[in-house]
């Protein structure tokens, strides 16, 4: 359930809600918007009459909230979730660009990467310094020295850091230099490292299963949020069907349902959605159109010698033709890059 306080309640009045809803046994969520304060319930809400807590001082109105995910719901949060990290902000009408390449391998690609990207208006460099692979034998990445490499070119180019956690004995190592920790398709149902991604202060990008439906996608971010961290971003990067002509499908109608059932940012991803870079851009541009928070984009200066999908990563002159293009597209949809 979820209590929506009067514009102007007094904190004694807040505080008498989140009493009330505690000694009933729920764990109680505050959300603290512009004009009202919003009290998320998760507990035995079937039990207990609205009525109640609609007649206590300074409460507004409250609301059942009836889909299995309740803190990642749009109910929870109608004016949508912005998450801030350092000068960026994500969740806010101008799309943000997440770019770099699949893996750190060398110092001068990462720089060549870090400065491509940065240069046509890329706000986050990505990399994977841990990288899982269906097989044993393909290159797993440099660990916590590509890490390093990573960030101190991000540093140099003034860019925020994501890259993949795979496992919670992780986590700590990376803290020091990834600004968005994300969990991969093949984790997403890693509950275990769900439940210790909630329990830090560092925003957590969630990528769609490859065989995941959206209630899953949601119910999977509903593991972080119930852990305490609301810096969730989710993101759709293709799904797995019967299709061969690419990598996976790109479910570009996942942005607009995401968009309606929770107030969660959603980013697309169009280099593994497609597996191919003839189409990365124009499903990047599509995603943009419909609606989606940002991009997450493949990017090495020298993709056929890529130690890692470089048939899905762009030449920095391509990105920076695509960039150019989702300009325009951005600002025809209300908009901004």
């Amino acid at each position: 359930m979820f209590v929506v306080m009067q514009a102007g309640a007094t904190e004694a009045q807040i505080q008498g809600v989140i009493d009330r809803l505690v000694e009933l046994g729920f764990t109680v969520h505050r959300s603290t918007g512009v004009v009202h304060t919003v009290l998320g319930g998760i507990g035995p809400v079937e039990n207990i009459e609205l009525a109640d807590f609609e007649v206590m001082d300074g409460v507004k109105e409250c609301h059942r909230i009836m889909s299995p995910y309740k803190l990642a719901s749009r109910q929870l949060r109608p004016g949508g979730t912005v998450i801030k990290v350092r000068d960026v902000e994500i969740g806010t009408p101008k799309v943000v660009v997440m770019a770099g390449p699949c893996s750190i391998e060398t110092p001068a690609q990462v720089e060549a990467a870090a400065a491509a990207v940065a240069r046509s208006g890329a706000r986050i460099f990505r990399g994977g310094a841990f990288k899982p692979r269906s097989s044993p034998y393909s290159f797993q990445g440099l660990g916590e020295d590509g890490l390093k490499m990573m960030r101190e070119a991000a540093d140099r180019h003034n860019l925020l850091t994501v890259s993949e956690v795979m496992d919670q004995a992780q986590i700590e190592a990376m803290l020091p230099y990834i600004d968005i920790l994300q969990v991969g398709a093949r984790n997403m149902q890693n509950y275990t490292l769900l439940k210790e991604l909630g329990h830090i202060d560092r925003p957590v990008l969630l990528k769609r299963g490859i065989s995941a439906t959206i209630e899953e996608l949601l119910l999977s971010a509903e593991y972080v949020l119930s852990g305490g961290n609301e810096k969730v971003i989710l993101c759709e990067r293709g799904i797995r069907t019967f299709e061969s002509a690419t990598r996976n499908t790109m479910d570009l109608s996942a942005i607009p349902v995401v968009k309606q059932l929770s107030h969660l940012p959603m980013f697309a991803d169009p280099s593994h959605g497609t597996g191919r870079r003839d189409k990365v851009i124009p499903m990047a541009r599509a995603a943009v159109a419909a609606g989606a928070d940002g991009l997450l984009i493949e990017v090495h200066p020298d993709p056929d010698r890529a130690l890692s999908d470089g048939a899905q990563s762009l030449r920095p002159n391509q990105f920076d033709e695509l960039m150019r293009q989702l300009r325009m597209i951005a600002q025809a949809v209300g908009r901004e890059m």
